[in-house]
């Protein structure tokens, strides 16, 4: 049975994790980029680095947009009471909203009003995944409107291929230029639909940066995607540098025969997210961040 409070703190906790402190793959990167970096570029991943820091001593979110709220949910099949945990996570928003604080990002397309606790329609987005046995995890990805605004889906033809997706995701990259906050890292998904392509390419940057795509082929086609999108020379805020991209996360759906979509979803260096998993008995394991 689903205790709607234990999933209301729980969802709380991991809001407060994701955008006071990053996961330590991406800190990981941010630090080795800086190590190979000079000059202006240097200088720019210092500064980040001294947010971040800032960030972990304070407890102030290290971005003040604090981003659309999403949650990807796994959810055991023998869990009673799931029909509960949408109703906690809208209430772990509010709740965070208030109490971190996080800015209210929850705006009316059509009237423009903005709803001041980050809920809305769809808003917290949740992404369900059903698993076998009763355990429960949940991620959030707080996603910001800046590296969302560069992102992009290309109806390619069949016949462009894989030299097609390498082109297509470069020049995602330049046109975004420093409009993201590079470095960046991207979710790129091909096949399926145009809606499928766009929501594996969010997902896939759940993937930490550190680990190497367990399939070979797609594992050579992210470092090859990588080594292309920092040979642009963008640079740390788009000043220049070696280091535009901090990672490239892949994925694929089978495609139909006429279609061939690729979709770059674009993550700031600010790459929140935060994992917890919720046992039976109601302990709880933080996954990405140490908790005491």
């Amino acid at each position: 049975m689903v205790n709607q409070q234990v999933v209301e703190n729980v969802a709380v906790k991991l809001l407060q994790l994701a955008v006071t402190k990053l996961p330590s793959d991406v800190k990981n990167a941010i630090k080795q980029a800086y190590k190979t970096e000079t000059s202006v570029a240097k200088s720019q991943l210092k500064a980040i680095l001294d947010n971040i820091d800032s960030a972990e001593k304070t407890g102030a979110p290290m971005c003040q947009d604090t981003g659309i709220i999403i949650f990807y949910v796994k959810a055991g099949s023998e869990i009673s009471g799931l029909d509960r945990i949408e109703s906690a996570l809208r209430k772990a928003t509010i709740r965070a909203t208030k109490e971190i604080p996080l800015r209210p990002n929850a705006v009316d397309p059509f009237n423009h009003e903005n709803t001041g606790n980050n809920t809305g329609r769809y808003v917290p987005y949740i992404n369900w995944e059903i698993i076998s046995g009763n355990e429960l995890e949940i991620t959030v990805l707080p996603k910001g409107g800046g590296s969302e605004n560069v992102s992009a889906l290309g109806m390619l033809t069949p016949s462009d291929g894989v030299v097609g997706l390498k082109k297509f995701v470069v020049d995602t990259v330049i046109k975004a230029g420093a409009k993201p906050c590079p470095p960046t890292i991207l979710g790129v998904a091909v096949g399926g639909g145009a809606d499928i392509a766009i929501k594996l390419a969010k997902k896939a940057l759940l993937s930490p940066i550190n680990e190497a795509n367990p399939d070979p082929k797609l594992a050579k086609l992210e470092q090859e995607l990588l080594d292309a999108v920092n040979s642009t020379g963008i640079g740390p805020m788009g000043l220049g540098g070696k280091t535009t991209v901090l990672g490239v996360k892949l994925d694929y759906a089978h495609r139909h025969p006429a279609s061939y979509p690729v979709a770059v979803v674009v993550q700031c260096w600010a790459a929140r997210k935060a994992t917890a998993r919720i046992s039976s008995d109601g302990k709880v394991e933080y996954l990405t961040h140490e908790v005491s």
